[in-house]
């Protein structure tokens, strides 16, 4: 991981360039401890085991920075509080309460309190969560099952105990993440999800989540659920995350490529071989059971020594099988489970940054729009000009002209339809927009059928053909309009990109923190739990050992006689070589 921190765009050192893009002023940052992982547990009703929880309070640990003393509720009371409060899900139970078939109730205490949500709950909260908070990195929950487990267990996926506990373990971590961050700690959605008095249907359906917008790119970043936002928020653009950008920012570009990179090692390579990995040691653990078990049987066929040592030598397979299956349960739930989840982590980044990336598309498409705009308006208003010049130097040749009448002569279907002549009209008359002619709906025309349609065209040529004067100064006046709403737009769009930056930078410096500490407790208890397996076989193979030593050493040799027992120099023949026996000799 040497090359990983080398290369890291999430952590600035002192002597990078500082922007109040990464400026820790807009967010108010702290380094939080990792949330614990729960004690050890075998189903979801196996007493918890006298462990330290994951990660350890190490030395890394500081103080509960996020202190304060407005509380807006209870839980918010208890969370701030000052102590290191932790969110802990007691139990597991199955229920049917307000449903037609029975599902999971997870059992939340926090404090003196407790609260009972569905896996869909926790589900719709962290939803909520990512909607509220678009530039914050919301921590993953466990995945839904897959098909294929649907397909194997049927009715009995949703009460397999292995899946329970796990979802129990991964569910906790996420609750505690969200306790530990120091502004999503402070969301009164997340208290009354805590709060076990509180309907959940009552709180989605309830400000602020009911005054989400469908699309959270047309609302401001800070507060997507701000009433009282400018309606030029509704001009900006809706672009895709694969919008390329003229002028992309360096940083989040490197913060990408260090994302996938990241994301490419954890799922890839380090997954796959801690499955198989675990599963070797799942596989060298039923080996030692069947061992263990032939052994004790074994032992009840011999006497004496020999039967106390195979017996003993049994034992000893059995605690390896023991230990193995402490061993595996510690990688699972200390570095199995870590790691899937920062591959979970790596996938939220990446929407975090997509999330970003739309909003500077926004900001340029807005900025070309506004561009478009100006131009479109600096036409018009240069034909407006040349139409004031035109008219003023028509103006003037009707005063200075020649006084001969001139002649407007009429449209040639008028001049086929009727036989009057046209009138001369003086300089000096009101000028008339030219009229498509009579209204075709009167005239017989010779094609039957055709009136309906000849009138609704005379219909359409009298709107369309109006006073270009006019409809020139009203697309000045619309397009006046749309500048000025588009201004506002590029102002809100700059702001909100702006704050992204900020926020998203500053929350991955919070998280490249979090993420160095985790995992180096993931190694250390990786270590500790390698020390623990080598120290209990070690005690129990030498109790094996010593029982072993308990066998004569020639078994198959006959008793020596008392002279033999006497002679203090035995000669060679006195005591066959080993070696000379295999050998036949």
């Amino acid at each position: 991981m040497d090359t990983f921190e080398d290369e890291n765009p999430f952590e600035q050192e002192g002597d990078h360039i500082t922007s109040e893009t990464s400026s820790t002023s807009q967010v108010a940052l702290y380094e939080p401890p990792s949330p614990p992982r729960p004690s050890q547990q075998l189903s979801p009703t196996s007493p918890h085991m006298n462990r330290p929880p994951f990660p350890s309070p190490g030395s890394h640990k500081q103080s509960h920075a996020n202190f304060k003393t407005d509380f807006c509720c209870t839980r918010d009371r208890v969370l701030h509080s000052g102590e290191d409060v932790e969110i802990l899900i007691i139990d597991a139970q199955k229920t049917s309460l307000n449903a037609n078939s029975p599902y999971i109730t997870y059992v939340i205490r926090t404090g003196n309190t407790e609260a009972r949500h569905r896996y869909s709950e926790f589900e719709s909260l962290r939803d909520s969560l990512s909607r509220l908070y678009p530039t914050f990195i919301i921590p993953p929950i466990p995945s839904k099952q897959s098909f294929g487990d649907y397909a194997v267990k049927q009715a009995k996926a949703k009460e397999d105990a292995t899946l329970i506990a796990r979802r129990k373990r991964l569910l906790q971590t996420f609750l505690n993440r969200l306790a530990r961050h120091p502004i999503l700690s402070n969301e009164h959605v997340f208290h009354r999800f805590l709060d076990g008095e509180v309907s959940w249907t009552e709180v989605l359906n309830s400000p602020p989540l009911s005054q989400l917008p469908k699309n959270i790119l047309k609302a401001p970043s800070h507060n997507p659920t701000d009433q009282t936002a400018s309606p030029a928020y509704a001009a900006l653009p809706n672009p895709s995350s694969a919008h390329p950008l003229r002028n992309p920012d360096q940083r989040f570009l490197d913060s990408e490529a260090f994302t996938l990179k990241f994301q490419n090692h954890v799922s890839g390579p380090m997954e796959k071989v801690t499955r198989r990995v675990v599963k070797r040691w799942s596989e060298y653990s039923q080996d030692h059971a069947d061992l263990g078990a032939g052994l004790n049987g074994f032992s009840l066929n011999e006497a004496d020594a020999l039967s106390g040592a195979i017996e003993k030598t049994g034992q000893a397979v059995d605690a390896t099988y023991m230990s193995t299956t402490k061993l595996l349960q510690d990688l699972e739930q200390n570095w199995a489970e870590p790691l899937h989840e920062y591959a979970q982590f790596a996938v939220i980044i990446k929407k975090l940054l997509a999330y970003r990336h739309q909003k500077h598309v926004q900001y340029e498409m807005t900025q070309d729009a506004l561009e478009n705009k100006r131009e479109q308006l600096e036409d018009l208003e240069k034909s407006e000009r040349e139409a004031r010049r035109l008219e003023e130097a028509l103006g003037r040749g009707r005063v200075n002209g020649p006084s001969s009448p001139v002649t407007i002569s009429t449209s040639p279907s008028a001049e086929a339809d009727t036989d009057d002549t046209p009138e001369p009209v003086t300089p000096n008359s009101a000028y008339l927009p030219p009229h498509p002619g009579p209204n075709p709906a009167r005239r017989r025309t010779k094609t039957p059928g055709m009136g309906l349609l000849n009138a609704l065209s005379y219909t359409l040529h009298g709107m369309m053909d109006v006073d270009p004067e006019t409809a020139r100064r009203n697309g000045i006046s619309k397009t006046r309009e749309n500048i000025s709403q588009l201004e506002d737009a590029l102002h809100l769009a700059a702001q909100d990109l702006k704050y992204s930056s900020s926020t998203i930078q500053a929350d991955l410096d919070r998280f490249q923190r979090q993420k160095v500490a985790d995992l180096r407790e993931m190694s250390i208890s990786m270590a500790r739990s390698h020390r623990d397996w080598c120290k209990k076989n070690l005690e129990a193979w030498e109790e094996a050992k010593r029982e072993i030593e308990k066998i004569p050493e020639h078994p198959n040799k006959a008793p020596q006689t008392p002279a033999e027992h006497a002679s203090p120099t035995p000669g060679p023949s006195a005591r066959r070589n080993s070696s000379a026996t295999v050998n036949g000799r």
